[in-house]
């Protein structure tokens, strides 16, 4: 009899690392801010709208050939790049210069542009360097447990970041607690404005540092594409054969499609949580604690999803997440006031769900040595994805507001805007389930072809 006990996958460092690394690249102490942070350094709406848009745009454009380059000069080399793109971009917004508004959206756009670098450059290669650790060092069967802890940390992360970041930039709280301490000290906007992003770029460096600590790890089948001597022409002859693998192999193609339709539509709704939020009466000043608190899904969800990817065939997952996918849109399109938190939750968890089964089914079929590609190039279809969705709801929006407007002639301004955004949630849940019968149509026909 073997009484010999199983190792934890986290006596391996780069397993350790790249939770943590996780930890530190995604807990940004000023998403709670975000927006008005913008604002209250001098830029104006236009000017932010232009800016998410070259953020958006340069992940698109740096998505799989940083995958593919992360497959030939190696994972670790990738992720070192992409802590030093996060610390650059966060310098730039620590120390940008106020006066100037010429200037200052130079430092900005600098900033978006170097933040969509080191998103693009950290995505796939931070999971292909801890899988291909297990697949040569301990073992892959423990992937499902490393999922679920680093979306663990993640969320923990993110709770903290959140309510951090909104206190310390409330200068009325700060002073308050500087009082209560005795610090002695006065605050007003100008001092809180840089102090979420001063503890991100603490984070920042955190998350260098544990790059730095990492150890490439490259299995036997990926040595013929790590290392080469002209890294670009690899990189892209990878990608090319990255993306014909994966329209070749029917069980990765249907995972990312239908992956990509719980991502799009459930991303939309999260992005506008804070207008659903306002919409059903909840005060601004409890919008980082309500984030904070749908974020404590990450605490419980990944266990449930690691139980039944290991217990359960995928099409029974894919159930369970069509069902909580539209319990939520369902009932988020009732907009009740207060309870309406209730339907916003189930969509929240669901993204867990999906970004849980997309890694676990995607990490379990691909081969090492195009693994970082394979997993840029999800990311690049759910980005374009959620693009299109965005295009396609403002749309919609221009096309309910003058029926809005005709049967509710006395509401004007933020009023109307409300009444619109209501009338455009029903659309979610049909939407949603007409692209997802598409997809599971296609699927069926093509793992039935195969």
């Amino acid at each position: 009899m073997n009484t010999q006990k199983k190792k934890s996958p986290f006596v391996h460092s780069n397993v350790k690392l790249f939770v943590a690394f996780r930890l530190f690249f995604n807990s940004r102490f000023y998403y709670p801010v975000f927006s008005i942070l913008f604002l209250d350094f001098g830029l104006t709406l236009s000017q932010f709208a232009v800016l998410n848009s070259v953020w958006a745009a340069t992940i698109v454009i740096c998505e799989v050939p940083s995958g593919a380059l992360a497959d030939i000069v190696g994972r670790r080399n990738l992720l070192v790049f992409s802590a030093i793109l996060m610390v650059s971009e966060m310098a730039l917004l620590a120390f940008a210069p106020r006066g100037d508004a010429d200037l200052l959206f130079l430092f900005f756009l600098a900033n978006r542009i170097l933040s969509g670098m080191a998103e693009a450059s950290a995505s796939g290669a931070d999971e292909a360097l801890a899988y291909d650790t297990l697949v040569r060092e301990g073992d892959v069967r423990d992937w499902g447990i490393v999922l679920e802890k680093q979306m663990l940390a993640r969320s923990v992360g993110f709770i903290v970041a959140m309510i951090v970041g909104a206190a310390v930039y409330d200068p009325s709280l700060m002073q308050k607690a500087s009082d209560f301490i005795g610090f002695g000290m006065t605050f007003d906007k100008n001092a809180t404005l840089r102090l979420p992003l001063y503890l991100t770029l603490a984070l920042a460096l955190c998350a260098l540092g544990s790059t730095l600590l990492m150890k490439e790890v490259c299995p036997a089948e990926c040595e013929e594409t790590m290392g080469g001597s002209k890294p670009v022409a690899e990189a892209f002859k990878l990608t090319f054969q990255a993306g014909r693998w994966i329209l070749d192999t029917p069980f990765v193609l249907v995972v990312m499609l239908t992956g990509l339709v719980f991502d799009c539509f459930s991303r939309m709704l999260i992005t506008m949580g804070s207008q659903y939020y306002r919409t059903i009466g909840i005060p601004e000043a409890m919008f980082g604690f309500i984030g904070s608190a749908l974020a404590v899904g990450g605490i419980f969800i990944p266990r449930i999803a690691r139980r039944l990817s290991e217990g359960r065939k995928p099409g029974f997952n894919v159930a369970v997440m069509a069902t909580v996918a539209l319990a939520g849109m369902g009932g988020m399109a009732m907009a009740w006031p207060l309870f309406g938190l209730v339907p916003a939750l189930l969509v929240f968890c669901n993204m867990y769900f999906n970004n849980y089964f997309a890694s676990y089914y995607l990490n379990l079929e691909t081969r090492s040595n195009q693994r970082a590609t394979v997993l840029s190039f999800k990311g690049l279809a759910y980005n374009l994805a959620y693009g299109a969705v965005g295009i396609l709801y403002s749309l919609l929006l221009s096309f309910l507001r003058p029926s809005t407007s005709s049967k509710h002639p006395e509401l004007t301004g933020e009023a109307l805007k409300n009444a619109v955004f209501v009338d455009s949630l029903v659309w979610f849940p049909a939407c949603f389930a007409i692209a997802l019968l598409v997809v599971l149509a296609f699927s069926r026909w093509k793992l039935r072809k195969a």
